[in-house]
């Protein structure tokens, strides 16, 4: 058998806009399912493999580590590392019409679940402007984090190599806690913090744990299809609350389902609308939940990123009812491939979600519960949002800068406040779906407020992502929307030169 080093299986140059990790992960698992690296072909040593291509050990090891656990690659002790021999080489997007699923074999939460929201393939591994809701993972410590990675694989204790708690590494919750105790005023303990894989996995554990069929659930209007659509395949009666400028409206959720048993909120930065709930919203919604022994769900994906004023506590922080479920997740703080997310929940419902988790899930990966905490306690992770904070305030104001003086009369840009992304209005008789895909078309990424609608009127307007684009990317991207904009005014159709 002749060895991959032998062999060119095309890794091609790095771009400048890709990290070492993400390049050579994306290369080696292009070549595999290419064909190019043949199932049982045997991979360089890894430090061999880090000098033929310039890289450290360090990024190798972690890189050999993900494609192995996906199933890609197989380790063998004394041997060397494999391409799997039972990959199989298509990708799922060619899968034939016979590969998928029935309808009639899947259950009605089957086919619920079936009709996901999020792109599952055929997405541009690299973010063009303006995908929404990416962070610069070019701004990441990737040399930090890579250090401590390798550092701590190198110290593994073979009792972390059991099965860990369900709930997660305990020294990675109580960093969080003490990080929301100390810096958005939640008060908590590690008992109360549960590890997930990702925010929507315990939007997932909370519909089973809280609902029952028929059950009604408030839900904003417009707001993250991710969150109704869970709830609905949970078999609850999803119930639309409309938003305003001071974020969902307590009064007519009251008046539409006085007795529902679930609230979903962001009112950090409402998603997709961007304000903040105001402080007597947020008041209403905890006495009514007191009143109708409901309980509230607070997703707080990218609250941190305050660039004017100072934010509002997070709804936990008020809680003296202890009714609200605090979500949070770091894909959004650090970078999105970590899949590391949690959920505060009240001290009374703790063990209840201890041990759904233990049957449902068992446990998250250790190692990078284990590298995040020592990220944590080491003061990077502090750091990183300081700095962060002001990378992306500077873009916020650079992205209304250009929008001023390209889209006038085109797209109206609010002053941005806070998170990664802007809300644009567009005329209220423009078809906002249409306009994002032609932007597609164009090679620009956006998405249609109307696609986070449910049953309320919405404004006609986009979603563009800002915080992970350079200025001369944005400058760019703003002035090729404006020409698509232009050209949609004028009546040009989509496909027209």
């Amino acid at each position: 058998m002749r060895r991959a080093e032998e062999r060119e299986f095309g890794i091609a140059a790095r771009p400048s806009h890709l990290s070492l990790q993400r390049w050579l992960y994306g290369e080696l698992r292009e070549a595999i399912l290419a064909g190019r690296l043949s199932p049982g072909s045997r991979l360089p040593a890894s430090r061999d493999f880090a000098r033929q291509h310039g890289v450290s050990r360090g990024v190798v090891l972690i890189v050999f580590a993900q494609l192995t656990a996906e199933g890609y690659l197989i380790g063998r002790v004394g041997k060397g590392t494999f391409v799997s021999e039972a990959l199989p080489l298509k990708s799922a997007s060619s899968q034939t019409p016979e590969r998928k699923a029935s309808p009639n074999l899947l259950s009605r939460r089957g086919r619920l679940l079936a009709q996901s929201p999020f792109p599952i393939h055929n997405r541009p591994k690299t973010a063009r402007p303006f995908r929404p809701h990416q962070p610069d993972i070019d701004a990441f410590p990737l040399k930090v984090w890579n250090r401590i990675a390798a550092r701590r694989s190198g110290l593994l204790q073979r009792q972390q190599l059991q099965s860990g708690d369900a709930r997660g590494f305990g020294p990675l919750r109580q960093a969080i806690a003490d990080h929301l105790r100390y810096s958005m005023r939640v008060s908590c303990d590690a008992e109360q913090v549960m590890m997930l894989g990702s925010a929507q996995q315990g939007l997932d554990l909370c519909a089973r744990l809280l609902l029952d069929p028929g059950d009604e659930v408030w839900v904003e209007d417009p707001g993250y299809m991710g969150a109704r659509d869970i709830f609905a395949a949970a078999g609850a009666k999803v119930v639309a609350v409309p938003v305003d400028a001071e974020g969902a409206d307590v009064s007519v959720g009251v008046q539409r389902a006085p007795r529902a048993r679930l609230a979903y909120v962001t009112p950090a930065h409402q998603t997709p609308l961007g304000m903040s709930m105001a402080l007597e919203r947020r008041l209403a919604l905890l006495r009514w939940s007191r009143a109708a022994n409901a309980v509230v769900i607070e997703d707080d994906y990218d609250g941190e990123y305050r660039y004017t004023g100072r934010p509002l506590a997070p709804l936990k922080s008020l809680d003296e009812d202890d009714r609200v479920i605090y979500a949070g997740t770091f894909s959004k703080l650090l970078f999105p491939s970590l899949r590391l997310a949690y959920l505060v929940v009240p001290d009374r419902l703790a063990d209840a979600f201890a041990a759904a988790l233990s049957l449902s899930s068992r446990h998250q990966s250790l190692l990078p519960q284990i590298v995040l905490h020592e990220f944590i306690a080491e003061g990077h992770f502090a750091r990183h949002l300081r700095e962060m904070r002001i990378l992306y305030g500077e873009r916020a104001r650079q992205m209304e800068k250009f929008a001023a003086s390209r889209l006038s009369g085109l797209l109206t840009l609010p002053r941005i406040a806070t998170g990664l992304d802007a809300s644009a209005l567009l005329p209220n008789d423009a078809d906002d779906r249409r306009v994002a895909a032609a932007l597609l078309q164009g090679g620009i990424e956006a998405r249609a407020i109307s696609e986070y609608r449910l049953s309320e009127p919405a404004p006609s307007g986009l979603v563009l992502g800002f915080a992970a684009f350079g200025n001369v990317a944005m400058e760019e991207g703003v002035a090729r929307v404006a020409e698509i904009l232009e050209r949609l005014k004028r009546g040009v159709g989509d496909d027209d030169p």
